[in-house]
């Protein structure tokens, strides 16, 4: 899955997404949003719409009144193991410093060697293989079609906004912040309300916090 997703990346980066690069920040959401599309056409053109489960389960555990099965207690190790990986990699690879340079200063970075096409092109490809891992552990865990992603894709939005752009520290925070806050307020109101509450709290946050809350201060 996650070789699959690192080549689909490469694929759509030279495909898509390298030709808009230092354009404005719209082309390239537009072209990212024309591949969602495309990939969504293709996906209910070939398995429809219809919801499919993955059978997979584990013995759980039980801590006094709470049981916790063992594909989520699977999913949050794998997840805890994926992030800590990628930290590790961005920390102290070659690949994850340059990663770090580009982002940091792209002319200074090329200066001295650095190919930032090649960096950008190896980032989004990472990007798209952590989703395809992400995208397998939700499977084992709830029912999910072809169009299941674009509620992941706002609260992936909103985590990344809120930790900081550019900052893995503070997306990682972000998310579990968010996961808290959504396993804290489930049992006493409608699932319905939760993104509510959650893009209520994001404008309340960006608002006292604009850069996210490990972002980049930008000082006068």
């Amino acid at each position: 899955m996650a070789v699959g997703g690192f080549i689909f990346g490469v694929v759509v980066y030279w495909v898509a997404v390298r030709r808009v690069i230092g354009r404005p920040p719209l082309m390239s959401l537009l072209a990212t949003f024309a591949v969602n599309m495309v990939v969504l056409g293709l996906g209910t053109a070939a398995f429809s719409t219809s919801p499919y489960n993955v059978n997979f389960s584990l013995p759980g555990l039980q801590w006094q009144s709470r049981t916790f099965t063992g594909t989520h207690l699977i999913a949050a190790a794998l997840a805890i193991a994926i992030a800590g990986l990628l930290y590790a990699f961005l920390r102290f690879t070659r690949p994850g410093k340059a990663i770090r340079a580009v982002a940091d200063n792209r002319d200074a970075a090329e200066l001295v060697g650095i190919s930032a096409m090649r960096v950008i092109a190896l980032t989004f490809a990472l990007g798209i293989a952590i989703a395809a891992i992400a995208g397998a552990l939700i499977a084992t865990l709830f029912p999910f079609t072809i169009l299941s992603g674009d509620q992941y894709q706002l609260t992936s939005f909103v985590v990344a906004v809120l930790g900081g752009l550019g900052n893995p520290v503070g997306a990682l925070l972000g998310g579990i912040l968010l996961g808290i806050l959504e396993g804290a307020i489930t049992p006493f109101i409608q699932v319905s309300w939760i993104p509510v509450i959650e893009f209520a709290l994001f404008v309340i946050a960006l608002l006292v916090f604009p850069s996210g809350l490990m972002g980049a201060r930008v000082r006068g």
